[in-house]
C-alpha cells in the first residue's frame, strides 16, 4: 500500500492514495496552518473508526437489516508534552435497531483482536463502548 502526499503550501498537504481517493490536510492556526482541512490527528482517528466499523459492519452482514442507524465517535487523549501522542482513544458505537449487543460485542472484539489493522497499529489504549437505542450496552462476560 502506497499513499503520496503532497505539500500545497505553508502547513497544507494532499494525500492520495491507490484508491485515487483525495484527502487534504492542514494545520490549524495554532500551528502556523490556515485550517482548510483535516488535522492529521483528526484523521488517525477517522481512520480506526472507519476501520472498526468497515469491519464490524462486514461480521455484521447477516444482521444489517436489524440495523437502522450507526455512528462512531473517537475521543482521543493526548499527552501534555510534545509529541502529544493519544495515550487512550475511547470508541463509541451508537446503533439504533433491533440487533442484539452481544452480536455487535462480538463483532467488535473480533474486528479489533483480527481484523482491524488501524487499531492493532496504535500503541494507544483503545477502549471500545456500545450504545444501543439509546442505552449503554457492558460488555458481556465471555464463558
Amino acid at each position: 500500500m502506497k499513499v503520496l502526499t503532497k505539500w500545497t503550501g505553508q502547513r497544507a498537504f494532499t494525500s492520495v492514495g491507490d484508491s485515487g481517493y483525495e484527502v487534504k490536510m492542514d494545520a490549524t492556526e495554532k500551528y502556523g496552518g490556515e485550517g482548510k482541512g483535516v488535522t492529521p490527528t483528526e484523521m488517525l482517528l477517522a481512520s480506526l473508526a472507519g476501520c472498526i466499523g468497515i469491519d464490524v459492519t462486514m461480521i455484521l452482514r447477516p444482521y444489517l437489516s436489524e440495523v437502522d442507524t450507526l455512528e462512531i465517535e473517537t475521543d482521543g487523549t493526548r499527552e501534555e508534552d510534545m509529541p502529544k501522542a493519544f495515550t487512550t482513544i475511547n470508541v463509541t458505537f451508537t446503533i439504533n435497531g433491533t440487533v442484539d449487543s452481544k452480536r455487535v460485542w462480538r463483532a467488535i472484539d473480533l474486528g479489533k483482536e483480527k481484523y482491524c489493522s488501524v487499531s492493532n497499529s496504535l500503541k494507544a489504549d483503545i477502549i471500545f463502548h456500545l450504545v444501543l437505542n439509546g442505552e449503554k450496552q457492558e460488555r458481556p462476560v465471555k464463558e
